[in-house]
């Protein structure tokens, strides 16, 4: 037997080798795998970035939402606190046809009713049925939505509000920034426009013209901002915390503008205007003492709200128009005669026609009044009179009181474009010219700028329509505007003499102004005509190329008013230029110096009566000379049209909505701005006919009425 040890298997051995081998082959890839990864996290880790994509920003946009908090532009006020320019929040509506348009859980977000859709946009847009539909059943098929055009913009929040009630799938609003003028025709180019710009994505609204335009860098506030942490879905993470920045609103700015007779103003002058279709129009009513400015407007203008008429002009012809002004500036050549030491009234001259080298100057009435006196040469408007004054101060002594009235020089009004006048005065006949009001070219202004030398004894006061701006964030004042004394041109008793002298324009038997009278007072009246000139070095021919002016001072020993308007080549009628400026004049100086008497009585705030009872509220408003309009079936005030602490005129009008059904009012004698207010808290569609007062209204007085109502009213002057 053998008993010796048997050696393995050579095999064995050998197998047994390769599986370590590849053992600690997989080790090593593994751990280098393993190393790999844990270098790849770790890279992640501290770098946070992926083929140079930050990790943490991409996580931050996908789970923060950034939001800009848009600044409120600032307010534009006028004299009594009430708003004639505030921002508004409007909207545009489309409607969306692709069926593929469906939401969570399989909610349809395309239109499917859309003979529904064509019946309620046709009850609160300005759109027919029949329109709307043929709008959503366009000809291309494939169309992702359809607008509506004009009558798809610009609706306000309660229309919104009134066409998403009927919960139609489809419909969709965008909301826009946008203007609110609620007096429409309201001295448009004086305030001007705040339109909607867009720029690097963001839309705000930026000043076009006038005070929107000037004040623009004030008025426009500082966006905000807000960062709020989401979960997957979208929702605010509670407990996180807010990045967060406050909005700065846009200071608001105050103007010296009266409410009450810039209406007034706007009413008379678009009687005027529907009679003469003039080339065009201003007027100015001024504070005789500070130069504040209490109404102006010019025609053509424009409806802020709806913005009919923008495309007739853009200037703000109070400013933006240089002209010559004919007779009124006889005003200016008779102080500077008296004031001179050079004036003798009783003196005589041969009236008609004046030789000055070889050239002629004729009066208006070429026969002239025979030898008159310099007194009645004033009267009458002499154009030879004002030549010989001019004569006999030297051109020398004209031209600096030119200066000294500070004309060919902007007032400096802060108002867009200014312009400063021009003169032609190196011949003796130009020289002569520009003493009755030709060959000199003046603004609107430098005209208020210079009465207010003789309506406030001497003492010449800038015109101005900005009393203050204010920070709405803290309540002050930024910046105030208070009467500034420009000059001296001429003394008191210049002064006094010369509107004694315009007085004989109206209550000299001779005088031409005598439409000017009123009742009560005593008015110093200039009128003026002028020829027109051709835009070269003549002037244009005919019977409607002229310019007709009129510088009023109510009353006259004391002005507490001064009033001047143009009127270029109309078209006269039946009616003389100077009874249709009275027309205009008349009634804003009597309605100016009734509120006068009226301030001086007493100043009534507007009280709060919201929360009160309507018979409270309405008693405690008769209290305080207002007149009261409840809009709705309800017993108690949830909203009051005039904000509490704002000066009330007298018989203002107040409207408190009490909520449930709103009956129209008798509307028969309201005043055209009281019919807007109303069709503008009730959302009624107006359609107004006429100036003046309301005589007729389309629906009967006791009508239930509601948002999208159409009401037509017919307005009539008072006789």
């Amino acid at each position: 037997m053998n008993n010796s040890p048997q050696r393995p298997p050579m095999k064995n051995s050998y197998t047994r080798r390769n599986r370590k081998h590849f053992g600690q082959f997989l080790f090593l890839v593994f751990f280098v795998l393993f190393c790999v990864i844990v270098g790849r996290f770790a890279y992640i880790s501290i770098g946070k970035k992926v083929q140079n994509v930050n990790l943490s920003a991409a996580a931050q946009r996908l789970y923060t939402a950034n939001e800009t908090l848009k600044a409120k532009r600032g307010t534009i006020y006028d004299a009594n606190n009430q708003p004639i320019a505030e921002d508004t929040s409007v909207y545009s509506l489309y409607v969306v046809l692709d069926k593929r348009q469906t939401g969570l859980n399989g909610q349809k977000l395309y239109a499917t009713n859309k003979e529904k859709i064509a019946t309620v946009l046709a009850k609160y847009l300005p759109i027919s049925r029949k329109k709307a539909l043929a709008t959503l059943n366009p000809s291309n098929k494939n169309a992702f939505q359809v607008e509506f055009g004009t009558a798809g913009q610009n609706i306000s929040l309660s229309t919104k509000q009134k066409i998403q009630s009927y919960h139609l799938s489809g419909i969709n609003f965008v909301q826009q920034e946008s203007r609110l003028y609620p007096n429409g025709v309201f001295a448009s180019h004086l305030i001007g426009l705040a339109q909607a710009q867009t720029a690097n994505g963001q839309t705000t609204l930026k000043g076009t013209m006038g005070i929107e335009q000037a004040f623009n860098k004030e008025l426009t506030g500082t966006d905000g901002s807000q960062k709020i942490k989401k979960d997957m879905y979208g929702y605010q993470l509670p407990g996180t915390k807010q990045k967060y920045k406050k909005a700065q609103n846009g200071d608001n700015v105050y103007t010296t503008l009266d409410t009450r007779l810039q209406t007034l103003l706007e009413t008379e002058m678009s009687s005027v205007q529907d009679q003469v279709k003039a080339n065009s129009m201003n007027a100015v009513l001024m504070n005789a003492k500070t130069g504040a400015i209490l109404a102006a407007t010019q025609r053509p203008t424009f409806n802020a709200t709806t913005k009919s008429g923008l495309n007739q002009v853009w200037r703000n012809t109070l400013v933006q128009d240089a002209y010559e002004p004919g007779s009124t500036m006889k005003i200016f050549t008779l102080a500077s005669s008296i004031n001179s030491g050079h004036y003798n009234g009783n003196a005589t001259y041969q009236s008609g026609r004046y030789t000055i080298g070889n050239q002629v100057v004729p009066d208006w009435n070429t026969s002239g009044w025979g030898t008159i006196t310099y007194n009645k040469g004033f009267a009458v408007s002499s154009n030879v009179a004002m030549a010989h004054l001019e004569q006999q101060m030297g051109a020398k002594t004209w031209k600096s009181y030119i200066k000294r009235f500070h004309f060919l020089q902007s007032t400096n009004s802060g108002l867009p474009g200014e312009l400063s006048g021009n003169i032609a005065f190196t011949r003796p006949i130009e020289q002569a010219d520009t003493a009755f009001g030709q060959g000199i070219q003046v603004t609107v202004f430098q005209m208020m700028q210079a009465l207010s030398a003789i309506s406030n004894n001497g003492q010449m006061m800038k015109p101005y329509v900005i009393s203050k701006v204010v920070d709405p964030n803290t309540h002050k004042t930024v910046k105030s505007y208070s009467p500034t004394t420009v000059g001296q041109p001429v003394s008191a008793s210049t002064a006094k003499a010369v509107r004694k002298h315009m007085e004989d324009v109206v209550y000299k038997s001779y005088g031409i102004g005598s439409d000017y009278k009123m009742s009560g007072y005593k008015v110093a009246v200039k009128t003026g005509t002028a020829q027109v000139s051709n835009g070269s070095s003549g002037y244009l021919s005919g019977d409607d190329n002229y310019l007709y002016s009129v510088a009023a001072m109510v009353p006259a020993n004391n002005p507490k008013y001064v009033m001047y308007i143009t009127m270029k080549q109309p078209h006269l009628g039946s009616k003389t230029a100077t009874q249709l400026l009275a027309s205009i004049m008349k009634p804003v100086m009597a309605r100016a110096l009734q509120e006068d008497t009226t301030a001086t009585t007493k100043t009534v705030k507007m009280p709060t009566v919201t929360g009160k009872t309507v018979t409270a509220a309405t008693k405690q408003l008769n209290k305080a000379g207002a007149t009261v309009t409840v809009l709705g079936s309800g017993t108690q005030v949830k909203q009051q049209s005039v904000s509490a602490g704002t000066s009330l005129y007298d018989q203002q009008r107040i409207f408190l909505s009490t909520g449930g059904t709103v009956t129209l009012p008798s509307l028969t004698g309201w005043s055209k701005g009281d019919v807007v207010k109303l069709a503008q808290l009730v959302g009624i569609k107006l359609t107004v006919n006429g100036d003046g007062y309301v005589t007729k209204q389309s629906l009967k007085s006791g009508a239930t009425v509601a948002s999208g109502s159409n009401l037509t009213v017919t307005l009539k002057q008072n006789k």
